[in-house]
């Protein structure tokens, strides 16, 4: 349903040198400057479900961050203004909200991408774009890419990368 932390997600079109240098917008039109979660993991993903149960565990120590996407099967075709509505009683539906912070929708390939970042498009997947909707990325605590995991991984099992960044942080 949704794309993954991508190349338009920063507001200015230079290349950010760090993680810390994006800045993003909130479906409730905040902009929020990376550099607030500085020493903290961040897993950055679409909107699934097992994102909250994530996000329950390590409430101080993770950040999640869902980025809607329209570009694959034009599964989030509503507006950002819909988006949360659409999660609560379309898809996954049943009241869900999301415990985590969703950004607006952009593109992550193509001619209306902004740049792609070099420490976000990384292995184990060796491709300069994303192909599906449910590719995840891990950030560490420093701000250094960890893991891009592919739309077939099931989010829970990222836990035990989660875990062993934790154990690198300083709090």
């Amino acid at each position: 349903m949704l794309g993954q932390l991508c190349a338009a997600l920063w507001d200015s079109q230079s290349q950010p040198d760090t993680f810390y240098d994006l800045k993003a917008t909130t479906l409730e039109g905040d902009s929020v400057d990376f550099n607030v979660f500085r020493g903290r993991v961040v897993l950055i993903e679409n909107v699934a479900s097992q994102l909250n149960l994530l996000q329950s565990k390590y409430p101080h120590r993770l950040v999640v961050l869902g980025f809607p996407c329209n570009q694959f099967g034009y599964q989030e075709n509503c507006s950002n203004g819909e988006i949360l509505n659409s999660l609560k009683y379309v898809r996954p539906g049943d009241g869900y909200q999301p415990g985590f912070t969703v950004f607006e929708k952009c593109d992550v390939n193509g001619t209306n991408t902004h740049p792609d970042p070099k420490f976000l498009i990384w292995s184990p997947i060796s491709r300069t774009d994303i192909s599906w909707n449910f590719e995840k990325f891990l950030v560490g605590p420093e701000g250094e890419p960890f893991k891009r995991y592919s739309k077939k991984f099931e989010t829970i099992n990222i836990e035990p990368d989660i875990q062993r960044l934790l154990r690198l942080t300083k709090t």
